[in-house]
């Protein structure tokens, strides 16, 4: 199960993820995230776990915890073009007139 992580101190790195969430079980990958132009840390991560048993358990007990100074949010990562991003078309904007009749 893939996890996503959020408010993250701005410390965290990659390794204290995989430390934090080993305690639950096995780890396929941990990373937090980095703006590519500043390299500063963007405070979210993705934690990767094959046991979907442990990757709830750890969900439950990690969510909204303090870790590294901040008070985290730890729930289960939506699959990519699943909601969260701006949708985009090819038809350019939105809103304009919406008539009724």
């Amino acid at each position: 199960m893939n996890l996503f992580v959020a408010k993250l101190s701005p410390s965290t790195t990659s390794e204290d993820l995989n430390d934090l969430f080993a305690e639950y079980g096995e780890i396929d990958s941990a990373k937090v995230i980095f703006d590519r132009e500043t390299g500063n840390s963007r405070c979210f991560g993705f934690v990767e776990m094959p046991d979907d048993e442990a990757a709830n358990r750890a969900i439950s007990e990690l969510n909204e915890v303090e870790f590294d100074g901040s008070d985290i949010v730890v729930k289960k990562a939506r699959p990519k073009g699943e909601g969260g991003g701006q949708r985009r078309s090819n038809f350019g904007g939105g809103g304009g007139y919406n008539s009724r009749y």
